[in-house]
C-alpha cells in the first residue's frame, strides 16, 4: 500500500527521534488519524510554539521562553555555585530532584574524540566570563560517570584552573556509565552532598 505523501513524511520525521524506529513512528502517526482534528492540531500547534518560542538562557544555556531563564532570575538561588552539566535533561533531572538550589551551566555538548565531539567554545567563553564577573566559589562538575563524562570534567578542569575557585564532581552515587538525566532524586541527593574537590 502507497501511503500518502503527507503520512510517509510525518512517519519519516519521527523516526529520526531517539529511540523511535520506523515501525514505532508509523504506530504514533496512525495513532494521530484516530484521534479528532482538534487533537491533531493541538499537537501540531505545540510543537510550532516549541519552535518559536523556546530558545536558550543568554546566561546559563538552559532552555527558556526568556532570554534569561527563572533559575538565572532568581534571587533566592545561591549565587556562589555553579553546577555545570552537558545537556538541559541534566538540568532538569537535578531541578526536579529539588537537592540543589545553586545556579547552573549547560555546555551543550560534551569531549568525546571517538565521536569527534567538543564542548562549545561559546559555552566555555561564556562560563569564563560568567565566574569573572561574579562572586562564584564553587564549581561543581556533574558529567555522567562515564569516559566521555571524565573527559569533559578534566577538560573543565583545565580550562578554568587559573581561577580562585572550588572545583568539585559529583561522587558517591552515580553508577559509572550512567546518565544524570535517568538518576532518581536520592542518589543525586547523596552525589551532590558526596561531591569531592577535584586534584
Amino acid at each position: 500500500m502507497v501511503l500518502p505523501d503527507s503520512i510517509g513524511s510525518l512517519i519519516s520525521i519521527w523516526s529520526k527521534l531517539p529511540g523511535v524506529g520506523e515501525k514505532t513512528a508509523r504506530r504514533m502517526v496512525f495513532y494521530l488519524l484516530r484521534q479528532n482534528k482538534d487533537m491533531i492540531k493541538n499537537f501540531a500547534n505545540a510543537l510550532l510554539a516549541l519552535a518559536e518560542n523556546v530558545q536558550h538562557c543568554e546566561i546559563c544555556g538552559a532552555i527558556s521562553d526568556m532570554h534569561v531563564c527563572s533559575i538565572c532570575r532568581d534571587t533566592m538561588r545561591d549565587k556562589k555555585t555553579i553546577c555545570i552539566v552537558e545537556t538541559e535533561e541534566d538540568c532538569v533531572a537535578l531541578e526536579q530532584a529539588g537537592v540543589y538550589n545553586g545556579l547552573y551551566h549547560i555546555l551543550g555538548g560534551r569531549y568525546s574524540p571517538l565521536n569527534n565531539e567538543t564542548i562549545p567554545i561559546q559555552s566555555l567563553e561564556r562560563l569564563a566570563q560568567r565566574i569573572a564577573n561574579s562572586d562564584v566559589e564553587e564549581i561543581i562538575i556533574a558529567t555522567s560517570p562515564r569516559l566521555e563524562g571524565d573527559l569533559t570534567a578534566f577538560a573543565l578542569k583545565d580550562t578554568l584552573k587559573n581561577f580562585p575557585i572550588k572545583i568539585s564532581r559529583l561522587s558517591y552515587g552515580l553508577p559509572v556509565g550512567g546518565s544524570i538525566g535517568y538518576a532518581d532524586r536520592v542518589t543525586l541527593h547523596i552525589a551532590l552532598d558526596s561531591r569531592q574537590e577535584m586534584e
